[in-house]
């Protein structure tokens, strides 16, 4: 509890960093809540914080009802820090007032401090409960239902801070985004590895002890040959897959060999370290 505590802490204040010295001085808005507040509070003159706190507030009650207990209170935390972080920054010195810098950095901090938030069982913004619960009624899936609402959102910045300040937005939502993605899974994204070969007991030890990697034997049947085959099964890290396709080139250049991204993995002896 304390280590969620704390990170959901530092990914909500980083984002306040991001906003209140990057994107906001720079007329660059992010996509969600966060975007609508940005432009109301342009428009009002009244301090970002408020209207990131409020506007979130339907949507956490919303989430409560439907999500649970520990994921609205995780979000609760999140945006009153966020919101108190914008308040403490809001007359803190911009970091740059070049729009490219701006967008690249300040998309970039933001996405690591919402994947923070994210990854600890919290959020940031309300457009997020409402695409799970979109989701759930309609063949649409959350990241198409957020998509849809951000590309509103940013098209609407066009209208208020100009075109080329909503570009300057849609390159940092973009970063935001791939960095949110970063941020969750870690550059040792999990992958899904299936190889069909004639040497399946010399490819499967080699995996096995020069990667550090289970693998599983199952059977197969050629679908054209009918013929009996051995498929071996592993799970390996983004950054090992250059060193297991190395492997299987040595051992079987004319290897069936397919790899998938996968989002969980649990269980068994996977988090062995590599044996190099």
């Amino acid at each position: 509890m304390l280590v969620r505590i704390f990170f959901i802490i530092l990914g909500a204040t980083l984002v306040a960093v991001a906003l209140e010295m990057f994107l906001v001085p720079n007329t660059i808005i992010d996509g969600g809540i966060v975007g609508i507040s940005i432009i109301s509070s342009y428009l009002s003159k009244i301090p970002l914080g408020v209207f990131l706190f409020f506007l979130n507030l339907p949507f956490l009650f919303i989430g409560y009802k439907q999500i649970g207990k520990t994921f609205a209170i995780s979000t609760l935390l999140g945006v009153f820090v966020m919101s108190i972080g914008t308040f403490l920054l809001h007359s803190a010195e911009m970091a740059t007032d070049e729009p490219l810098l701006a967008a690249v950095f300040g998309g970039t901090i933001l996405g690591f401090g919402v994947g923070l938030v994210l990854r600890y069982g919290g959020s940031l913004d309300g457009t997020e409960i409402v695409a799970i619960l979109v989701n759930k009624k309609t063949p649409f899936s959350v990241g198409e239902v957020v998509m849809f609402l951000n590309l509103f959102i940013l098209g609407s910045a066009g209208f208020v801070f100009g075109w080329e300040r909503a570009m300057y937005s849609l390159i940092a939502y973009f970063i935001a985004f791939k960095m949110i993605d970063v941020t969750i899974n870690g550059f040792d994204e999990s992958k899904s590895v299936w190889i069909i070969s004639e040497n399946h007991k010399e490819v499967g030890d080699a995996i096995l002890f020069r990667l550090g990697r289970g693998v599983t034997y199952l059977s197969g049947e050629g679908g054209f040959s009918g013929d009996d085959k051995r498929i071996i099964f592993c799970i390996i890290t983004r950054l090992e897959e250059a060193k297991l396709k190395s492997i299987v080139d040595e051992l079987d250049p004319e290897a069936f060999l397919a790899i998938g991204n996968i989002h969980d993995v649990k269980g068994g002896r996977f988090k062995k370290r590599a044996i190099h």
